[in-house]
């Protein structure tokens, strides 16, 4: 009888391994402990809940590395980016999700799946045997942390994520406000009005600047030390590294063209992207904050057209746990103390909804081939995936750890193309057709149908 493999958690990275592993015919029992036990950022009981944004991120697979991953998970027979695609969202060269939707959909795909069961409930330490992946993210529990922080002789690293506000839409001023995408970026004239702009003046932005580093913000336990990842800063901390720096990163004013005072270029201007396929919701693209619930209110209702806003939902700040994986996980992602144990998404150190889901898909591949008693290598590493998992397992400085998103920096060298602006197209071209290459070889050996809706039993796939 096949042993069944156990997955700790139903976020992006626990979804994506119970969906790769009961594919290749291994029973599944996903343990998610929500709705029972709450977090303070998901708002529902549905797996692969998306809280950050709603966003995967550049979808171009030839010159962006994300992108890239987004090609081999969908040449994997990734449910999430089967779905992510299902439910997609006009948002120029970016692939952007109606979030509910998206959940809903993984969620009622994995119930409907014969071998995968759904348990409620909270796992609060390391089980002794069998085969397990830990995939909780960002909001591991306190009990499940205290038992992995034991586990492994040392205390738990975090760092610090935010959360950005989304707005009712009908309650965005689009006097003030348009419709248009940067560069006007996209294939169609929907995609190149994906987002919704909100011009400032000099003396507007000025003003916003002084009141968002005035404003009442989230403090932190004595004893806690405020570490964030660069690429999910609170706007607060931007703003405090230098009052240009917001116009500079998420309001900067370029490739945008104001229909209302064409001849006025704005000073800095605050984006918007749709949120659900409705077009009823919109969040406030890179304004994740720290700041409390009544300081938000008052200064975003400062930004031009936002000045009667409604919101669906205001920003937070919440603690991400991690591994120092280099020290801790094998390159088959087990943990080396206890080689039962696998572990997928943030909580090795990734950072990033598509990098999350990446390591999912990994781990139930590799946790589904022990099972069945098939020996495979791991990724390439000259995949993104392996490139990814390289770095976070042994690649990375060990004292240095910090999470990751996947990027071209991670790869190696191509010989024969040279450095420099000038040479950087042809750079992330020569990466991506080799990770291409690389990744069709590898799935080659370890075949999983594309049809997401296929139940294709490891032992045949190993026979064929």
């Amino acid at each position: 009888m096949t042993q069944t493999l156990h997955i700790v958690g139903g976020g992006m990275a626990g979804s994506e391994a119970a969906w790769q592993a009961a594919t290749h015919g291994i029973p599944v029992v996903i343990h998610e402990m929500r709705p029972n036990v709450g977090t303070f950022a998901h708002q529902t009981g549905d797996l692969a809940e998306m809280v950050c944004s709603n966003s995967f991120r550049s979808d171009d697979d030839e010159q962006n590395a994300v992108g890239l991953l987004h090609w081999e998970m969908r040449a994997a027979g990734g449910l999430l980016m089967s779905m992510a695609d299902r439910h997609r969202l006009p948002a120029g060269g970016a692939l952007a999700v109606d979030r509910d939707a998206f959940s809903r959909a993984v969620t009622e795909r994995l119930r409907a799946h014969p071998l995968v069961q759904i348990e409620t409930g909270e796992i609060p330490g390391l089980p002794a045997d069998g085969h397990w992946i830990i995939a909780t993210g960002p909001l591991t529990s306190n009990t499940l942390g205290e038992a992995i922080a034991a586990e492994t002789g040392t205390d738990r690293l975090a760092f610090f994520d935010a959360i950005a506000p989304i707005v009712h839409f009908d309650t965005i001023d689009m006097s003030r406000a348009w419709m248009q995408s940067r560069y006007d970026k996209g294939a169609t004239e929907e995609e190149r009005t994906a987002y919704l702009n909100c011009p400032m003046d000099k003396a507007q932005y000025e003003a916003f600047i002084d009141a968002l580093l005035a404003s009442d913000k989230t403090e932190f336990h004595e004893g806690e030390t405020a570490r964030y990842f660069d690429g999910c800063l609170p706007i607060e901390v931007m703003a405090e590294r230098g009052r240009e720096t917001l116009r500079h990163g998420p309001m900067k004013p370029v490739g945008l063209t104001n229909p209302h005072a064409p001849d006025i270029k704005p000073h800095a201007i605050v984006q918007l992207r749709r949120d659900n396929a409705l077009g009823t919701l919109y969040n406030i693209v890179g304004f994740q904050t720290k700041m409390k619930y009544g300081a938000q209110a008052s200064v975003l209702k400062m930004i031009p057209g936002l000045e009667n806003a409604q919101f669906a939902r205001l920003g937070g700040i919440h603690r991400n746990t991690f591994l120092n994986s280099p020290t801790l996980l094998d390159s088959q992602m087990r943990l080396t103390s206890r080689p039962h144990i696998r572990f997928a998404g943030q909580i090795t150190g990734v950072e990033g909804y598509v990098e999350s889901a990446a390591m999912g898909l990994l781990a139930g591949r590799l946790a589904a081939a022990q099972i069945a008693g098939h020996d495979i290598a791991t990724a390439p590493q000259d995949s993104a995936m392996g490139a990814l998992i390289h770095h976070i397992t042994g690649g990375a400085e060990a004292k240095t750890f910090q999470p990751m998103n996947v990027n071209f920096g991670l790869f190696r060298p191509v010989d024969g193309i040279k450095g420099g602006r000038r040479g950087r197209r042809d750079r992330y071209k020569a990466y991506t057709d080799r990770a291409k290459a690389a990744w069709q070889a590898w799935l080659s050996d370890y075949p999983l149908s594309r049809d997401p809706d296929a139940v294709q039993p490891l032992a045949q796939t190993a026979a064929s």
